[in-house]
């Protein structure tokens, strides 16, 4: 896409397992790095950016191009956006692509005097034929994947992993989210969905493990009150996983 340096795909092989949180997180974290960033929610099904970052409101039109909206150093652009947030996602893989494409090519991103450093863009779960097209149409740079820790989420990301092997999309590395939970009276990390498997995962793929995310209240909550918790509490465990991954990905 045009006056986009680069364009890293956040994606996950199951729903539920923290990917829009991831993203929006890791963009605020690139944004607090010094970067130009963009997030694009491609989330078709089930947009939830507008609510992580705070912001409704209706992009503007403007040189033939709709305007991205602005939260947190972020310029933004969701589906959620254009639709009521009641209102149920009812696309078909054909219509929901075409979507997807035209927030990419047809949003004021960044100009010749000024691109955009990044754009996340936050893929919908799974391995189907919207993500297939996505993938194909896009030009994506490299993909982040984003698992919890127990084997049936693991499952799913290695289909996640092997779709966009065989799309030749390079796999920048593994996330692991809901890594564990910190006991607030000895502060040990106790591991509710188990441990270990996305490191094991990462080694096998040969990528880094970029982030260990802990299951905290502050990242569930700042989620829901539309606000990063990168941005908010910066010094919480889950910010820290989310600074270091994009200092990772930005090398």
């Amino acid at each position: 896409t045009a006056h986009v340096r680069r364009v890293i795909a956040v994606a996950s092989g199951k729903g539920g397992v923290g990917k829009s949180t991831v993203s929006v997180n890791l963009a605020t974290a690139f944004a607090e790095l010094g970067l130009k960033v963009g997030v694009l929610d491609a989330d078709v099904y089930g947009p939830s950016a507008p609510r992580m970052l705070g912001i409704d409101g209706e992009p503007a039109f403007e040189n033939g191009k709709l305007q991205p909206l602005h939260a947190w150093g972020l310029k933004v652009m969701s589906i959620g956006f254009l639709v009521d947030e009641g209102a149920p996602m009812i696309w078909r893989g054909p219509m929901a692509s075409s979507a997807v494409r035209q927030m990419m090519n047809d949003v004021a991103w960044g100009s010749e005097s000024e691109p955009l450093d990044l754009l996340v863009v936050d893929l919908p779960p799974g391995t189907g034929d919207i993500q297939l097209t996505l993938i194909q149409k896009m030009k994506i740079d490299g993909v982040v994947i984003v698992s919890t820790p127990q084997e049936i989420a693991l499952i799913d990301a290695r289909r996640a992993v092997s779709m966009f092997q065989k799309t030749g999309t390079p796999i920048l590395g593994v996330i692991e989210n809901m890594a564990f939970f910190t006991d607030p009276s000895t502060g040990a990390p106790i591991p509710i969905f188990g441990t270990g498997g996305a490191k094991a995962e990462a080694e096998r793929l040969g990528v880094p493990l970029l982030a260990e995310v802990p299951l905290e209240m502050a990242l569930r909550e700042a989620c829901d009150n539309g606000r990063p918790v990168v941005a908010t509490t910066p010094d919480s465990a889950a910010a820290q996983a989310f600074i270091a991954a994009a200092k990772a990905l930005m090398v």
